[in-house]
């Protein structure tokens, strides 16, 4: 049993209630920020920024649009002063930036703080000392009196050496430790603070609240800033800023909620970075006020570049569901979320397209450079109809039949929870491929021809096996006789029950796409057909329907239950798959195994195994950017250049040449 009874609140209430914040239902304006990664977040990192690494994350928080950027604490190591005296003799501080270093309430301290300082052409110094009870009696052992002749001792330096060093300074002062603070002390020390620097709203000074250790809950630390707010001397001469740490995991809260109670600036970090369980992100804040129609008066419109700059400089890692930034926080798998994106997103374009109400979706993917097919609707084993559907539509212009979807999502589903595995947008286009458009294991209807007599006069070649016969008959229209050439050749029985046809891309080159489903023994099946002619396409839809019917199937399904068994193996095994491991799974003669695969498939062992391998380089070429080497290895081909002949003969292009035709269609 955890003990619980050694802990208690560690806070302290403001003398009088303060809840006029909770009246308010949302912030109307952003906050001044000031980053604190190079300080706060450079100190938490195990293996600390190097100078260069300092200086280039320095310049993304400018690009970013920080015009306040805590840089160091410059007394405590050479390498934080070597970067605070780069920055400014390589004049590499943008005029509208102000850059902040962090000293204790010591006196040597401040003196080798303002010697770092020199020169800047505009500088917070941030003054702090510790205030709470604990640190009083545990760590001090002073009484209040003597905590706030610390504060107040070093309000006097920094003043003082201000106007001995070149340089334009303002002053901040922080009550570390706050939560732990009588708040009526934490205000006294404060004012006293204050009274030292007499600010004026032409040279403001900034009073900084941390949450140093997190241990109120958010409303009441926003009692606690409305109290501050209210009472503060020289309140239009002082910036009214927070520091929240994230020990309860709410330090986004306690931001929001400090802003609402008069709080005008944030100190903060990207992603959340910080000592123990880090310091408040501000991007989620910002982000959040972003949601809201608010400027955050930050740019997170490169949020990928961001991230991967943050992760490489820090070597954090930003969680799948950090918001706003991780890879999985625009990501929908659920079948019914799915559906209810795609029909939004239709909604948005015909009603609105310039105001987001997507549900689901707090902000629009796209204003942080995420993409709605890669980032948005995701496949695996949870996923429905809408997912799917959306995925083909948004990815390869395909748009199914409402009657379709549902049979297409459950195929999807099945192999997603088969293989215990997301399904990328490729896979899931090869699975309705293989499925609706390919599948003619029994017959294929390669030519055909028509006359007018009585009616439509269908002339086809039914391609079955090594068997070609043409086979004539009559129809109300093209697609009907088609379809009496096939019930004739067979002896078989079905029902036309639906057609849909559109055009799969625009131009001379377009390609049309015809859906086809029959009705046999009360069940429906579903072919696809593309081509640029759509009579074309419409017989490719109805020979792959057929195809699938059950009669056609029995003739072929008790013998080849082997021959599936044995090709799936190939499929899961092609990279390293051999004749020899074949017989070991089958507990068969190498030979046996050699002979039943190519009598029963019409093709050898070999030619089974690069066919797989020739798919899945397609796929590696057009959708990655592999080298030609990695791709070859990962396949099966130690050798690159037996790769490289290989898939020439298969497909007539050098892989090289068929990644380039690839990315020219992918961009057209």
């Amino acid at each position: 049993m955890m003990n619980y009874k050694k802990y208690m609140r560690q806070y302290f209430l403001p003398p009088q209630q303060c809840m006029e914040w909770a009246k308010k239902d949302h912030i109307e304006k952003a906050p001044i920020w000031c980053s604190v990664d190079l300080r706060d977040g450079n100190q938490a990192l195990i293996e600390p920024m190097s100078l260069e690494e300092k200086i280039e994350f320095f310049q993304m928080l400018v690009k970013v649009g920080f015009k306040e950027i805590e840089v160091g604490f410059p007394a405590a190591s050479e390498t934080e002063y070597d970067f605070l005296r780069s920055l400014i003799e390589r004049n590499m501080i943008p005029d509208d930036v102000t850059i902040q270093v962090l000293t204790q309430a010591r006196e040597h301290i401040i003196r080798k703080t303002f010697e770092a300082v020199k020169g800047a052409p505009k500088a917070v110094v941030h003054l702090y000392n510790s205030t709470s009870v604990a640190q009083r009696e545990q760590v001090f052992k002073k009484n209040k009196e003597e905590i706030k002749k610390l504060a107040v001792d070093g309000a006097k330096l920094l003043k003082e050496l201000a106007d001995e060093t070149d340089g334009n300074f303002l002053f901040e002062y922080s009550p570390e430790s706050f939560h732990g603070t009588e708040v009526e002390y934490a205000l006294e020390v404060c004012n006293a603070v204050l009274d030292v620097w007499q600010p004026n709203p032409e040279w403001k000074a900034i009073i900084n609240i941390p949450a140093t250790v997190e241990t109120a809950m958010p409303h009441i630390f926003a009692s606690q800033i409305e109290y501050l707010n209210k009472n503060m001397k020289y309140r239009d001469g002082v910036v009214l800023s927070l520091h929240p740490h994230n020990d309860r995991g709410c330090g986004i809260a306690d931001t929001e909620l400090g802003i609402l109670a008069g709080a005008d600036r944030v100190e903060g970090t990207l992603f959340g970075n910080g000592e123990r369980t880090g310091n408040v992100d501000i991007v989620a804040v910002a982000m959040n006020l972003f949601a809201y129609g608010i400027d955050p008066e930050l740019d997170f419109s490169d949020m990928p570049k961001i991230r991967e700059t943050y992760e490489r400089l820090t070597g954090m890692y930003v969680h799948p569901r950090q918001p706003y930034a991780g890879d999985l926080v625009f990501s929908a798998f659920s079948g019914s979320h799915q559906d209810a994106i795609s029909k939004g997103m239709a909604y948005k374009e015909q009603n609105d397209p310039n105001k987001w109400t997507v549900p689901y979706l707090p902000i629009d993917p796209q204003d942080v450079s995420r993409t709605y097919d890669s980032d948005v609707i995701r496949i695996n084993s949870q996923s429905g109809k809408g997912g799917v559907a959306y995925v083909l539509r948004q990815n390869y212009a395909i748009v199914l039949p409402e009657k379709m979807r549902e049979e297409v999502g459950y195929a999807v589903k099945q192999v997603s929870d088969e293989t215990h595995s997301e399904l990328a947008p490729q896979a899931v286009y090869e699975i309705f491929t293989d499925r609706y458009v390919d599948y003619t294991p029994h017959f294929t209807i390669p030519e055909c021809h028509f006359r007018q007599a009585d009616g439509i006069m269908a002339e086809a070649t039914i391609a079955a096996g090594n068997n070609r016969t043409v086979v004539d008959a009559n129809g109300n229209g093209r697609l009907d006789a088609v379809s009496n050439t096939i019930k004739q050749y067979y002896g078989i029985s079905y029902e036309l029950s639906s057609y849909e046809e559109h055009a799969l891309s625009r131009g001379s080159s377009s390609k049309a796409m015809a859906y086809v489903s029959i009705l046999c023994n009360g069940k429906t099946y579903w072919g696809v057909g593309i081509h640029e002619d759509i009579i074309h396409a419409s017989i490719n839809a109805l020979v792959v329907a057929v195809n699938k019917l059950p009669q056609l199937q029995d003739n072929a399904l008790e013998k080849d239950n082997r021959l599936i068994a044995m090709l799936n193996y190939i499929q899961a095994n092609y990279q390293t798959v051999t004749l020899e491991d074949m017989a070991k799974e089958f507990h068969l003669s190498t030979p046996y195994i050699s002979k039943y695969i190519r009598e029963k498939s019409g093709k050898t062992f070999g030619e089974q195994v690069t066919a797989v391998r020739m798919k899945r380089a397609k796929t590696l070429l057009r959708n990655g950017n592999m080298t030609i080497e990695n791709i070859s290895y990962s396949i099966g081909y130690p050798n690159a250049e037996h790769f490289s002949r290989v898939f020439k003969k298969t497909f007539e292009v050098s892989p090289a040449q068929y990644r380039k035709i690839a990315t020219k269609q992918a961009v057209s």
